[in-house]
């Protein structure tokens, strides 16, 4: 029997080919979030785009804990926000608006994740935003847009403006509220979040000693930031570490891929 041997590298875990891909890393990140403590009961969000579809996109089943999330139980909808597909849950109405505004801003970008963590709805408060204060925080120097507050995101007119204030940024600070992350796949959007989330704690730690801090110079923290792959090569952000998220799930959540 003869071998054929190809010399394209493999896909590499994480990339996003079919609906059931979607389906299976999108719940991955929702298991994440609340592994590492970044959830908020049944609130925020998580999205991604569905493969070959152009108006469809999957979020979490609203009435679900994020660590009871299944590849199964995702909700399937339109930009219009119409359901595609049966569901037991309906879609939360601000994650609707929120997620549809930046998958149709952004058409290069694969799922978007938003969270209420504690240290991030503390650095939304700040007026200075996110310091470049750590390495964490320095790889999203230059690359984190603002979003002024205007209440819960229920009103369909807020898109327009969500849209403007992601701009290009991979990371969005909805003043006054929590943080948003995009990237290529959930593995990227998960990744900057992970990060971003480890910015904030530990800005949120320095300014409580009350102590002077020190930020390193402007030259050194434009370096600083072209050095990861967020600069070099977003389409590969996070997928190095993703198999090791995976098996993390897979050790510690058994049937989390139902």
């Amino acid at each position: 029997m003869s071998t054929i041997v190809s010399d394209a590298p493999p896909a590499p875990v994480g990339a996003i080919a079919t609906e059931a891909d979607a389906r299976l890393h999108l719940a991955a990140v929702y298991r994440l979030l609340a592994h590492y403590g970044m959830d908020d009961t049944i609130f925020t969000h998580a999205s991604v785009r569905v493969p070959g579809e152009s108006d469809t996109f999957l979020i979490n089943p609203y009435g679900l804990l994020f660590g009871e999330i299944t590849p199964s139980s995702l909700v399937k909808m339109s930009y219009d926000g119409e359901l595609r597909g049966p569901s037991n849950y309906p879609a939360n109405a601000a994650g609707y608006v929120i997620h549809s505004a930046v998958l149709q801003a952004r058409p290069e970008i694969a799922c978007a994740v938003h969270t209420h963590t504690r240290a991030g709805v503390a650095l939304s408060c700040l007026e200075e935003g996110l310091l470049p204060l750590n390495q964490f925080a320095l790889e999203f120097h230059g690359k984190v847009g603002y979003h002024d507050y205007e209440g819960v995101a229920l009103d369909l007119d807020e898109q327009e403006r969500l849209g403007r204030d992601l701009a290009q940024y991979p990371v969005l600070v909805l003043r006054n509220h929590g943080l948003l992350t995009v990237g290529h796949t959930p593995a990227a959007a998960f990744y900057l979040m992970y990060y971003l989330e480890q910015a904030a704690r530990v800005q949120m730690d320095v300014l409580a000693t009350g102590r002077p801090y020190r930020l390193p110079p402007e030259a050194v923290a434009r370096h600083t930031a072209g050095q990861f792959s967020t600069s070099t090569d977003p389409t590969r952000t996070g997928l190095r570490m993703w198999p090791a998220m995976l098996r993390l799930l897979d050790e510690t959540q058994p049937g989390w891929r139902n």
